[in-house]
């Protein structure tokens, strides 16, 4: 899996950014690929094409989400390059968590209806002396994601060419089992419908990484 964590924070160095380093460390211990990057209202967003899933991440202020994520959103070309993507997102504020999902979430998902939303969370300021609130977001962040993985298997089967079967055929037994699952998973991601010895060693690399 490829996760970016896109967010927006006025301050270097302060909460925000120590919450968006503990989400990505939780899912690289995980397995996961994890990139960051901070947002800028009309940057071009065509990279997070490359990723499965896209966090949003941002701080609230004076009752509004942080504004180079809002304005990347609303301005910029963020919202066309989040086409069909997996989302999650996290806001941090010091409210409670009813009146944020009311006042603040919205703002976000008004723009990403078309978009499925595996996990969204309300993390207070200080939630790294409260590591079961990151934690509760990543799981349930990979759970969600993990059943998107069975919806699609089950709902678009994927074939394997002759020539991946055969090249997975000549590999130890005892890792045939693995290496099948990460291939199936791999092609799943990406919307294959057939394995190719292509595909096949792409998801190998990946799972060498």
């Amino acid at each position: 899996m490829r996760a970016v964590i896109l967010y927006d924070s006025k301050t270097a160095g302060g909460s925000t950014e120590a919450i968006i380093d503990s989400i990505g460390q939780q899912l690289a211990e995980s397995g996961a690929y994890v990139e960051k990057a901070k947002c800028k209202a009309m940057a071009d967003y065509s990279f997070v094409r490359e990723f499965d899933i896209v966090i949003l991440g941002a701080p609230v202020y004076y009752f509004l989400v942080s504004s180079q994520l809002l304005a990347a959103l609303i301005q910029g070309n963020l919202k066309k390059n989040l086409k069909r993507k997996k989302i999650a997102l996290f806001l941090t504020c010091g409210s409670p968590d009813t009146l944020a999902a009311v006042l603040y979430l919205p703002q976000l998902k008004i723009h990403l209806i078309r978009n499925r939303i595996l996990a969204e969370k309300i993390i207070p300021p200080g939630a790294l002396s409260e590591s079961e609130t990151i934690e509760e977001f990543v799981d349930d962040l990979l759970y969600e994601y993990e059943k998107t993985l069975k919806e699609g298997r089950a709902s678009h089967p994927v074939e394997w060419s002759d020539d991946a079967l055969g090249l997975l055929h000549s590999i130890p037994s005892f890792m045939q089992g693995k290496i099948k699952t990460v291939a199936e998973e791999y092609a799943a991601e990406r919307g294959c419908r057939e394995i190719t010895v292509a595909v096949l060693m792409a998801a190998k690399d990946e799972m060498q990484g």
